[in-house]
């Protein structure tokens, strides 16, 4: 993990690799953003203008790098941009005070400066800080922007032939942080613990099926839990067979791999609410016995991407030692064809006693999340949120960087949209018309686990909440696009896994601890 320190020394006195400063585009041209004074009486004051003259505007995501001039330690300067000039009046003023930038706008930028220092040592980031929200911004932005997942690649050991990739940006200094302040202290913190179960997450994502299976999943959980003092349960073929668990066993009935749900909980003496978190875990959809098409396995991997979730949110919750009581559950198992596998037209029984006919075993993730939220249900906890990458539906409707929210009460999910945007993650409310309830008829079960073609996202979310207790809340955060990153890296995103959910999760923790639950 990168390294991450405070400083309020001068930029020009840090010896380091790069100094990061940002600029942002105003309406006469690039603007320096406090945080870039040094940097740019180094340059006489003439930064701007240089940075003009090589084509910069200021634009998010720009990167510019220029030689140092004497006067600065560092032998590069790294510009990047922070889009346009928040404010700025249509009389061209284009003075700016930190304050006038975005925690997300910093997070971005930070990410984006991390991964353009990719090998390079240490890096002093000398951008907007008007607060300790700022600090934390940068700080995770960065420790997000410096992530690689390089665990299968050849290092060159015994391979003489064999090239060294570079390694991540090594050590962030922030600048106009103090290392003493008990608020930027916390947002440190913080950010220290967010990003580095996130990137745990995206790790995962990541791992190849072969060595990632619900076994192995459900260790890797077992080892953090105990870490970090939350208490864990693993349900097995057996247990899950003694127990009913239809939908899971019935998805993993076709692979070699057993399916497990693993419930992971967190306590805290002081707690007065309680949140239970489910992930959907398949950690291989070939689509069963309604195999996908050519073209649409390769990235398979991901669709445990909302166990993932789960499992960093809640370490990362234990660890920040909020005052809410947070259980996760972890709905395991491998989806592949075989002559065991559960074939279209087969009626699972579920943990809740429905009768589920399966139409189309590729709509699998609703079956493992169906006895879960059964299941969780039981504890009748405050609220449950369950995260899935569930529907290519919802990508058609929303892209793929932004997630969708459904839920049986139209405050929580305004609740649920409002803290997305406070952690910096996209979402979006979407409705659950009830005339699409009507397509999941089924003349042979309680409910088929097929509705209608189009709104598909939407039937899913409809299904889903057949499996909810009554009078309990909850969310359904379908997050199949900006889980896992096919395009290039932009901003603090890499390409791959991108461990979307975690901060939301994290956030909505915290306000709930706070006693602000939607």
């Amino acid at each position: 993990m990168t390294a991450l320190t405070l400083s309020t020394a001068a930029a020009s006195g840090l010896r380091a690799d790069a100094i990061v400063v940002g600029v942002a585009k105003g309406a006469k041209g690039p603007v320096l953003a406090p945080g870039a004074e040094a940097v740019d009486q180094a340059f006489d004051g003439k930064l701007a203008a240089l940075l003009e003259t090589l084509g910069a505007s200021g634009s998010e995501g720009e990167v510019s790098k220029l030689p140092s001039p004497t006067g600065l330690k560092a032998p590069l300067v790294l510009a990047v941009g922070l889009g346009a000039l928040p404010g700025t009046p249509a009389d061209g003023d284009d003075t700016t005070t930190a304050a006038d930038y975005t925690d997300e706008v910093l997070r971005t930028a930070a990410g984006t400066a991390a991964r353009a220092l990719t090998g390079a040592k240490k890096a002093v980031f000398a951008l907007p800080v008007a607060d300790a929200e700022a600090v934390g911004a940068i700080a995770e932005g960065a420790l997000l922007g410096a992530y690689a997942f390089d665990a299968y690649k050849e290092t060159g050991r015994g391979n003489k032939n064999a090239s060294k990739g570079k390694a991540p940006l090594a050590e962030i200094a922030v600048l106009g942080a103090k290392p003493r302040d008990k608020a930027h202290k916390a947002a440190v913190a913080r950010a220290l613990a967010i990003t580095e179960e996130l990137n745990r997450a995206r790790d995962l994502v990541n791992t190849p099926p072969n060595d990632l299976d619900p076994e192995a999943f459900a260790a890797v959980a077992t080892a953090a839990a105990k870490e970090h003092g939350i208490k864990v349960q693993v349900l097995d073929e057996k247990a899950l067979a003694k127990g009913g668990y239809g939908g899971i066993l019935g998805v993993g009935a076709g692979s070699a791999a057993g399916p497990r749900l693993v419930k992971l909980s967190y306590t805290h003496p002081d707690a007065e609410k309680h949140l239970a978190y489910i992930g959907k875990g398949i950690t291989y959809d070939s689509g069963g016995i309604s195999l996908k098409p050519a073209g649409h396995n390769e990235t398979m991997k991901c669709d445990m991407a909302g166990a993932a979730a789960v499992f960093a949110s809640v370490v990362a919750v234990a660890r920040l030692g909020l005052a809410v009581n947070v259980t996760g559950w972890l709905a395991l198992a491998e989806n592949m064809p075989s002559g065991s596998a559960t074939r279209p037209g087969d009626v699972l029984r579920m943990y809740s006693g429905k009768t589920v006919e399966v139409l189309n075993t590729d709509a699998e993730g609703r079956l493992v999340l169906a006895d879960a939220l059964a299941k969780a249900s039981e504890e009748e906890p405050d609220a449950i949120v369950d995260v899935a990458t569930l529907t290519g539906a919802m990508m058609v409707a929303l892209g793929n960087r932004t997630f969708g929210i459904n839920a049986n009460d139209d405050a929580f999910r305004a609740s649920i949209h409002e803290t997305a945007e406070e952690a910096g993650e996209a979402a979006w409310p979407m409705p659950m018309p009830e005339h699409l309830r009507k397509g999941m008829d089924s003349p042979t079960a309680d409910i088929a686990n097929m509705g209608e073609r189009m709104g598909g996202g939407l039937v899913a979310a409809l299904f889903l909440r057949e499996f909810v207790g009554e009078g309990i809340t909850w969310a359904h955060l379908d997050i199949a696009g900006p889980a896992f990153n096919e395009g290039a890296p932009f901003g603090y995103t890499p390409k791959g896994g991108t461990g979307s959910g975690v901060r939301t999760l994290v956030r909505l923790a915290e306000r709930t601890a706070a006693g602000d639950l939607g």
